[in-house]
């Protein structure tokens, strides 16, 4: 594994820690399961993992 990609592996593990999803993994799930959704910008993505996570209202949509 290089240092780059154990880098990645370390940021994505701290973020989700602190629960907030990939957005790349996030952008990939959307175009395979949902093409018809628009997709968000980052800023649109975050706000919306932090209402979810602090206002109760996050949940999987599939």
């Amino acid at each position: 594994m290089t240092l780059q990609k154990l880098w990645q592996r370390l940021v994505q593990t701290a973020r989700l820690s602190c629960g907030v999803p990939d957005y790349d993994v996030y952008v990939a799930h959307l175009r395979s399961h949902h093409p018809e959704r628009k997709i968000p910008t980052y800023a649109e993505f975050f706000r919306e993992r932090q209402t979810a996570r602090y206002k109760g209202t996050g949940g999987r949509c599939c």
